[in-house]
């Protein structure tokens, strides 16, 4: 199932999308992707911050020494990209980050949507708040299924590295959407996909603590809501080249 054309429909049709696509994802690390002490919350506040999924671990959990993935080896992704923590002073005022079950927050998830960037100051505080987070070992995870606007060129993942880092991250002009996962270690490290519609979605890392993370099967989720999309709407947003979309009786536009 390759990635749609999102910008083909206006913002409540995504929604409806955005909304079955975190309810899998939640589903997928409840039933068995997360380690036994650690759970999924669909659409929490955290912070002033509304992930879409929150991943937070029980108060005597201890995320290092069961479940999840242990490999010697990174990620694979086509972009990683690395700064020692405290080589760069942020100005940034820090935050303190916490649940109302007082359960620690370890990673966050946030599937893009057109509203963080529908204004500057949307964008900034959006940007901000992800360095923020980074700040206090939130591991993060941004999927971003639209192309680079005005106020990131470079896509999501360059805004925040840059705001971050300081560093600059320049997009493929050929694969203008990102996914991209931090682990928030003593070493911050992005493990950045870039990919364009008509793309299978790759597996993502979803860190739960430094050198240890759950992957994500993206592709299989984003099918599954997909398949929630009323046939009417699959037609507009499906590229030309999935014909998997399209049945017999569907064939004429909308």
């Amino acid at each position: 199932m390759p990635m749609h054309d999102w910008t083909r429909v206006d913002a409540g049709i995504y929604h409806d999308f955005h909304h079955e696509w975190i309810s899998e994802i939640k589903r997928g690390l409840n039933r068995g992707l997360l380690p036994p002490d650690c759970y999924a919350l669909a659409e929490q506040v955290a912070a002033g911050f509304g992930p879409d999924v929150l991943t937070l671990q029980e108060q005597n959990g201890s995320t290092e020494k069961t479940g999840g993935t242990t490999t010697l080896t990174l990620p694979k992704t086509k972009h990683v990209l690395e700064q020692v923590r405290g080589l760069r002073q942020r100005r940034k005022s820090r935050i303190v980050v916490r649940h109302v079950n007082t359960d620690r927050i370890v990673a966050i998830l946030e599937i893009v949507s057109p509203g963080n960037k529908a204004s500057s100051r949307a964008f900034r505080d959006f940007v901000e708040k992800a360095s923020e987070l980074i700040d206090q070992h939130i591991h993060l995870v941004f999927l971003d299924p639209f192309p680079p606007g005005p106020r990131d060129p470079n896509g999501i993942h360059a805004a925040i590295w840059e705001d971050y880092t300081g560093d600059t991250f320049t997009l493929p002009a050929n694969e203008p959407l990102t996914l991209v996962s931090y682990e928030s270690g003593d070493i911050v490290r992005a493990y950045v996909e870039t990919l364009a519609v008509g793309d299978r979605l790759p597996e993502m890392p979803l860190f739960l603590a430094p050198a240890y993370y759950v992957s994500l099967p993206l592709e299989e989720m984003y099918q599954a809501a997909w398949e929630t999309v009323p046939a009417r709407w699959q037609r507009v947003v499906a590229p030309s080249s999935d014909p998997a979309t399209i049945k017999p009786d569907d064939s004429k536009s909308p």
